[in-house]
């Protein structure tokens, strides 16, 4: 007969055991779902919080011009109008302004992320002298707004000639682009198997021919999630075009607006109409790229 003693099947443990603590420290369900009420609550505050402008915008846009000019203001205006958007449209330069916007913005964010994919692709794929270098100071360049760069570039601009012309506001958005871009489409990059690459070279594609016909079209929800950031700061940039568009034929969408502000007061209802309209580019092309850009903000940030 053995002289260790069996415990007994279905018999406790005893007080103070490690399976008991552990029962113990386990939380209640009642804990959890107080936690989320809490975690819910404070997300639904942020987000009054963040669509509340939007919604004042909007709802200006929709009110009569005596009731923005009122000091009793309501949630919902009293009657509504779009009278305050036919006066924005109507406003000299407001085609000028669309077209000026489209060009700079659409030829700024496709060079950067052409420009940006090919050196992300070096920085991923090859081990070259200073990679390390060159990726921190792609990181530093990012801190420095260029707003604080404003009289430097200004004289650069004038001696070559770009005052007043639209290549150089896309070379100034062109350029803020490429950094970010450049270090969120690496993390894509390193991602992508290079066996994949190596099978594409083996099948008689070049090196190039391998990253257009494969890696490139992999690449899509990291381009998503670059181009629109960089749509989003080339579409709202203001002082920049300010400074180097000097015509009002070629300003932008966002210089526009000053011609809503003149001697005899500001127009409210129709400069927050022209500020609707002017969201809305945006707004659309961030609806078409949201799901690629929602994958490719967690995706590219798994590894590197």
């Amino acid at each position: 007969m053995s002289a260790t003693t069996s415990t007994r099947p279905g018999r406790l443990s005893r007080p103070g055991s490690p399976a008991r603590a552990g029962l113990r420290s386990a939380p209640r369900p009642d804990r959890k779902k107080k936690s989320r009420h809490v975690y819910n609550l404070v997300g639904l505050v942020a987000l009054v919080v963040m669509a509340f402008p939007v919604y004042w915008l909007v709802v200006s846009a929709l009110r009569p011009n005596h009731e923005i000019r009122s000091y009793d203001q309501t949630l919902w205006p009293s009657s509504i109008t779009f009278d305050n958007f036919k006066r924005a449209i109507d406003q000299p330069n407001f085609g000028t302004a669309i077209q000026s916007s489209l060009i700079i913005c659409v030829t700024a964010v496709v060079g950067a992320m052409l420009l940006s994919t090919i050196a992300a692709f070096a920085i991923g794929r090859f081990h070259f002298t200073g990679r390390k270098a060159f990726m921190i100071t792609l990181l530093v360049i990012q801190l420095l707004p260029p707003t604080a760069m404003l009289i430097p570039i200004y004289i650069q601009l004038n001696g070559l000639g770009a005052l007043n012309e639209y290549w150089g506001v896309i070379v100034i958005y062109l350029v803020s682009a490429l950094p970010f871009a450049t270090w969120m489409i690496r993390g894509f990059v390193i991602n992508i198997p290079k066996e994949l690459e190596e099978s594409a070279m083996v099948d008689g594609c070049s090196r190039m021919g391998a990253f257009w016909r494969v890696i490139f079209p992999l690449l899509a929800p990291g381009l998503a999630a670059a181009s629109i950031f960089s749509l989003i700061n080339a579409w709202n940039e203001y002082l920049l075009a300010y400074v180097v568009l000097q015509d009002n034929d070629k300003y932008t969408l966002n210089v526009w607006l000053m011609n809503f502000t003149t001697s005899r007061g500001v127009d409210y209802g129709a400069l927050m109409a022209a500020s609707t309209l002017i969201a809305l580019p945006v707004v659309v092309f961030f609806m078409l790229v949201q799901k690629k850009m929602a994958s490719g903000l967690t995706s590219g940030a798994v590894k590197g």
